[in-house]
């Protein structure tokens, strides 16, 4: 069965720890962290974010993606998808959350990115199945998970680049690369960057590089989506309660204010 049939087609009573882990140890089993790709054939990279928000007892989101050329890193694309999130949290699965919007989100493209990065981990994770990887299997594209904090596993802490441009340390646990601390700024925090599926750790840490600017600590794409979910979810929690549970464009309810 396609691996986006039998996502959609799960039970509401199948959403469960049980269940999530068995998909996802399947899942693992197909993660490759070389590249599939040539770097020089990278021109489009989208950046995918989510955001929450609650409206009585219903749990809301928004998905924004920002497609951005690799060499102008101008952005030649922006798509914005709202909808209610039925799968409920489950510390450790949260990707089954967030994967029917963003792929609904990403449906909505018109221009097809060589790659993908997500404001999440991807390797770096208790089963390595971070949003980044396990989003890979449905996208069938290499992807790059850019986290904003640690994700603290088997009591593994992190050693602190040197504080300049480039400057990197692996995250090692039980003796292997989950991801690494990356500093992109002088004196500025670091980044967490982990492979998500057919991309190894120098390119992803190379891609992220490339496109850094003097505004943000985090890759333009991905910093676009986050500011982009952050308006959206301002605007549209104006708006919760009266959509009903149908998904809407974040211009189709724009329309609506």
């Amino acid at each position: 069965m396609p691996l986006l049939n039998q996502l959609n087609i799960l039970p509401p009573e199948s959403f469960n720890e049980e269940t999530f882990d068995q998909i996802q140890r399947e899942l693992v089993k197909r993660i490759h962290l070389q590249n599939s790709f040539n770097k020089e054939d990278v021109h489009l990279v989208a950046g995918v974010d989510l955001a929450y928000w609650e409206d009585g007892d219903r749990t809301l989101a928004v998905c924004c993606i920002c497609v951005v050329d690799y060499i102008t890193h101008e952005i030649v694309e922006t798509k914005s998808l709202q909808d209610e999130i039925k799968v409920p949290y489950i510390a450790g699965y949260l990707s089954f959350r967030e994967l029917p919007l963003i792929l609904d989100t990403i449906g909505q493209l018109e221009r097809d990115p060589d790659l993908v990065m997500f404001d999440g981990n991807g390797y770096l994770h208790p089963r390595h199945m971070g949003i980044a990887t396990h989003a890979s299997f449905y996208l069938n594209k290499p992807t790059i998970g850019i986290a904003k904090s640690y994700l603290r596993i088997q009591d593994t802490d992190y050693e602190m680049p040197a504080s300049e441009s480039g400057a990197f340390t692996n995250i090692v646990i039980n003796g292997e690369v989950y991801g690494r601390a990356l500093r992109t700024h002088p004196q500025v925090k670091p980044i967490f960057v982990s492979c998500g599926n057919g991309i190894d750790i120098d390119t992803s840490t190379e891609l992220t590089l490339a496109l850094i600017n003097k505004e943000s600590r985090l890759p333009i794409p991905v910093r676009q989506a986050d500011l982009e979910t952050k308006k959206h979810r301002a605007a549209l929690k104006q708006m919760s309660g009266h959509e009903g549970d149908e998904s809407h464009s974040c211009d189709e309810l724009y329309r609506k204010l």
